[in-house]
């Protein structure tokens, strides 16, 4: 416990060390910072997530100032305001706002969850039978990453609001997302339909977010609903996974590649902490958290604090702000998840 509590505090210090900028208020997007660092929005959500981390954990309100910063920042860079082109990236900051408001009841925070909540339901439309666009400029091509994390948002937006909009809004994305892009079988979640225009499926891409979002979808509706057979689902998607992206590489779930790919790890195990929460005993998905966590404390962290793409070997090169931002996540979790035991 010590151990993942001296890295979780090392790895939050090395993101404001190493990565914030002062003139700019938000985080680079690379260490060493590159000459051109393109602006990676949805990023930033993430950076928002982690630093809420650390002040639950610790109540030390500078993480407190910290988000101040980052997302007034943030809000600047984005032509002041959250509203985006893609809608994932819009879902990403309302979840984090919406976690936010729920820590510190600030109403500003409140109010711009419901400001993006409005733009991100006009993602809807009747291509491929339904379901959430990735983008407003690819109306056609729906996927995992836009549809589970709008279905979590109308959810939550149900249980603190109880608007039964939200919570039509968030059954039927979620019966989109079960019906068009989950194995029935296994519970393994795909990525998209139709980003060529072809109307295939990326079978290929089995990437660890789109399990995380999904089963936390799930979850939301199991404890609306208290309807087991939701809960159930969650547990064989989360098993899948672990069997598919975990087992299957020998306990450690690998990089899975550059740019955004570098966060899907942390979401994966954000979500996977939720489930455990709600069902303590399973045990398996504790063991896999704190197994990730453990690797990255011990093998993943270099001299500097930074965590890399690859968890099982420090990184001697450029860091990228997504992944540091998962190697945080996933020891913050653990943390979470020992402390709940």
């Amino acid at each position: 416990m010590e151990q993942l509590l001296n890295a979780c505090n090392r790895a939050q210090e090395a993101l404001q060390q190493y990565f914030w900028q002062d003139d700019v208020q938000f985080y680079a997007h690379h260490y060493p910072k590159k000459p051109e660092d393109p602006f990676v929005y949805w990023w930033h959500a993430h950076s928002t997530d982690a630093l809420l981390d650390g002040y639950i954990r610790t109540r030390d309100s500078k993480y407190l100032e910290r988000i101040r910063k980052e997302l007034t920042g943030t809000f600047r860079k984005n032509n002041n305001t959250f509203l985006h082109n893609w809608y994932d990236d819009m879902e990403w900051f309302a979840l984090a706002l919406l976690r936010l408001w729920d820590v510190t009841g600030d109403d500003r925070c409140r109010e711009q969850t419901l400001l993006i909540w409005e733009d991100v339901k006009t993602a809807w439309n009747e291509n491929m039978g339904g379901g959430m666009a990735w983008q407003k400029q690819q109306l056609d091509y729906k996927n995992t990453p836009a549809n589970a994390p709008a279905a979590i948002l109308a959810l939550r937006l149900y249980r603190r609001f109880h608007r039964e909009e939200d919570l039509e809004w968030g059954k039927r994305i979620f019966t989109w997302n079960l019906e068009n892009l989950v194995d029935r079988d296994s519970g393994f979640v795909w990525d998209g339909i139709n980003r060529l225009g072809d109307g295939k499926i990326d079978y290929a891409w089995e990437f660890t977010y789109c399990q995380g979002v999904f089963m936390q979808a799930t979850l939301e509706l199991y404890q609306i609903t208290g309807e087991r057979s939701y809960l159930d689902l969650a547990i064989r998607t989360a098993r899948e996974a672990k069997r598919r992206l975990s087992d299957a590489h020998g306990g450690i779930i690998p990089y899975e590649g550059p740019d955004d790919c570098g966060l899907f790890r942390g979401i994966f195990f954000r979500y996977s902490c939720e489930l455990l929460k709600q069902c303590p005993e399973l045990t398996d998905i504790r063991a896999m958290i704190l197994e990730h966590a453990r690797t990255v404390a011990d093998c993943g962290m270099n001299e500097q604090g930074l965590i890399g793409g690859d968890w099982k070997h420090p990184e001697t090169g450029t860091v990228d702000l997504a992944q540091h931002l998962s190697g945080i996540m996933v020891l913050e979790m653990a943390l979470k998840c020992q402390k709940e035991v």
